[in-house]
């Protein structure tokens, strides 16, 4: 079981930035820059829609037989991949690039690690994707914590639309006076009065799921918008190491609260969902600096 998920995260995570960074690439080909954008929004909105599809096709798959609720639909993951690959192999026509592991170190260090710039979106990065576990670990004991009914199989879709509907408002945003960093800065503030909001204050039913789906509305407003970041300011070759650094301490303090919260009990489901908020003001933060060490225009790092 521990193997089964230590590979899954790990084929999502390298499939997450693989696939962006192919994006990139293949629209730097001859197509428009500010096309790029719609790319952005558009490929977290088919992600929601695909994880709505999957789940609608693994309850059509195990009903309600219980004995084969692992086995079939990981046979269909299983197919799914395989045809997944297939087609990737087809489309593809680039010749690999390849560089040396000292090559790699020497841009990595020049263009990452000595730019304050990428530490302070990774930072975001990493306060973000700490938040949106957290709230997958505790989003269904929250809501039955004192006993109420709720159709957690209804809700789930239902978050994942609100995310959906909110990588619509993103083009809106792209086009508006305000800068990207400006936006992230509303929407990260915004995210963190929420889970204030659900860590400390009793809320009707109604009330908790509005606020769930804000949040999420919010994520998918932020996912495009950290991407055009990333394009603007880490190259190509380095956008999975970038991404790897700002996933590095998020995950190792998913571990650290989860020893806490699950082995020794030493903190409450409200104190995790708090330090969350908390991690949300922070890359709020991080956002109003960017912006004053930002680019002055907009310019896109390929065409420095």
């Amino acid at each position: 079981f521990w193997v089964a998920n230590v590979c899954l995260s790990l084929a999502t995570s390298i499939f997450s930035f693989s696939f962006e960074t192919w994006a990139v690439v293949e629209h730097d080909k001859g197509h428009r820059q500010d096309l790029l954008n719609e790319t952005f929004w558009l490929m977290t909105f088919f992600e929601s829609a695909a994880l709505i599809g999957s789940q609608v096709m693994s309850n059509w798959m195990v009903g309600g037989n219980l004995e084969k609720e692992i086995a079939c639909p990981s046979t269909a993951a299983i197919l799914t991949a395989i045809v997944g690959i297939i087609c990737i192999s087809r489309v593809y026509g680039g010749s690999p690039q390849t560089v040396t592991f000292k090559e790699y170190k020497v841009s990595f260090y020049s263009y990452i690690l000595c730019d304050r710039r990428i530490w302070l979106l990774a930072c975001a990065q990493s306060c973000l994707h700490f938040s949106i576990v957290v709230f997958w670990i505790l989003w269904a004991p929250t809501l039955v914590a004192d006993g109420r009914e709720v159709y957690l199989g209804l809700m789930y879709p239902c978050v994942l639309g609100a995310r959906m509907l909110g990588s619509t408002l993103f083009p809106f945003f792209i086009n508006a006076p305000l800068r990207t960093e400006d936006c992230l800065v509303y929407a990260f503030i915004i995210q963190g009065l929420l889970l204030s909001i659900i860590a400390f204050d009793y809320q009707e039913i109604g009330a908790l799921v509005t606020q769930y789906f804000l949040f999420h509305a919010c994520v998918g407003l932020i996912l495009p918008s950290l991407a055009r970041l990333r394009t603007m300011y880490v190259p190509n070759e380095l956008r999975g190491g970038m991404i790897s650094l700002s996933l590095a301490p998020t995950n190792a303090a998913i571990l650290f609260i989860l020893m806490q919260r699950g082995y020794y009990r030493t903190v409450e489901n409200s104190e995790v969902i708090a330090f969350a908020a908390v991690g949300l003001f922070a890359a709020a933060g991080c956002m109003y600096v960017l912006k004053r060490l930002g680019k002055q225009p907009y310019q896109n790092w390929h065409k420095l």
